[in-house]
């Protein structure tokens, strides 16, 4: 199969993704709280990707400003993330609305079909995340336009299904229903293809784009994703099964060493009578608040949260956004000829 050949049958696997997101390559950039701001996010769209803002805990003025900053770095589409507990989540929606945002993703919980309907509403396209099954077949008939599919090997807060068991379980049933974005450990081109002839529109990939030229993370930040294996992003460990984690993957450091010694400090108080239940567990959950800005913007990775998925190991230098498209097109077009090859 000649270059010219691969190319044409990759824009085939994934066209329904690149028409869905409006760009050159169905790669949406994963959502990363202070990493996936206006800087990076131009960037991965001016490359042919689709940058996502990450709004976490930001306020609706903030969000705002972000979105009107995004648009000045670039003309091509881009996304924004909304967290669904977040407790101003109708007037994020609505300032996604005021500043024509194309598509709308809601993450971190089951979105309400109020939520939905909302965003829908603003005349976006609504992303959802789906990590079960069960769950894609009610986000679809509450009538999102998309499903991303994350398995445990992404960064961040993450269930506990691999990316492979879910693709298996979602794609063949759902892909010809709505466009399915597949997401966790994909830090090659040679995946993509292989999610792409699954059934996959399309990819989203984070940790691959930390080490961007253009990602305003701090230097200390990105040598740790250099140096790091993919062993070394592990998730948050749970001490007692009646003070519950929520599993976050990051980079073992001294931070992670200690917050095993903090919750059995705070159960010990709770066993000692010195904390109530709600309050320990209050006091464990607390524990990592602001370590990720300590980590990212103020380069503390000792201490602070770094965040990152498995395939961390894969990030070896840092190089501009669009190099590293260049680099997954290349690998996944060589995957495609080398299957021409033995056909």
């Amino acid at each position: 199969m000649t270059a010219m050949a691969s190319l044409g049958r990759l824009d085939r696997l994934w066209q329904r993704g690149r028409e869905f997101l409006g760009t050159d390559y169905a790669i949406m950039g994963g959502a990363m709280s202070w990493v996936s701001e206006r800087h990076l996010v131009a960037a991965i769209s001016n490359a042919g990707g689709f940058g996502v803002i990450a709004c976490g805990s930001m306020e609706p003025a903030r969000l705002a400003e972000e979105i009107i900053a995004t648009q000045a770095l670039t003309a091509k589409p881009f996304g924004v993330n909304l967290i669904t507990m977040h407790p101003q989540l109708d007037e994020l929606i609505d300032v996604c609305g005021a500043n024509h945002v194309s598509h709308i993703v809601l993450a971190g919980g089951l979105p309400s079909a109020a939520a939905i309907k909302r965003a829908k509403d603003t005349g976006a396209k609504v992303v959802c995340f789906a990590p079960a099954l069960v769950l894609a077949k009610k986000l679809a008939r509450s009538g999102v336009d998309a499903l991303v599919i994350e398995g445990a090997e992404a960064g961040g807060h993450i269930g506990p299904v691999s990316t492979s068991v879910l693709a298996q379980e979602i794609l063949p049933v759902m892909a010809e229903q709505l466009p399915i974005f597949v997401a966790g450990g994909i830090g090659r081109g040679e995946a993509i293809v292989g999610y792409l002839e699954m059934g996959a529109a399309g990819v989203q990939l984070g940790t691959r784009f930390v080490c961007a030229e253009e990602c305003v993370a701090h230097p200390n930040f990105k040598q740790a994703f250099i140096k790091a294996a993919a062993r070394d992003a592990v998730p948050t460990t749970q001490v007692d099964p009646a003070f519950p984690v929520i599993p976050v993957r990051a980079l073992a450091n001294e931070g992670t060493k200690r917050f095993i010694e903090f919750q059995h400090e705070i159960i010990t108080r709770y066993r000692t009578g010195e904390l109530e239940q709600k309050d320990a567990q209050l006091e464990i959950e607390h524990y990592w608040a602001g370590a990720l800005r300590r980590a990212v913007i103020d380069g503390d990775v000792e201490l602070g949260s770094v965040m990152a998925g498995q395939s961390v190991g894969m990030v070896s230098k840092i190089q501009p956004c669009a190099e590293i498209f260049v680099e997954l097109l290349d690998q996944a077009q060589s995957a495609l000829a080398a299957r021409q090859g033995l056909s």
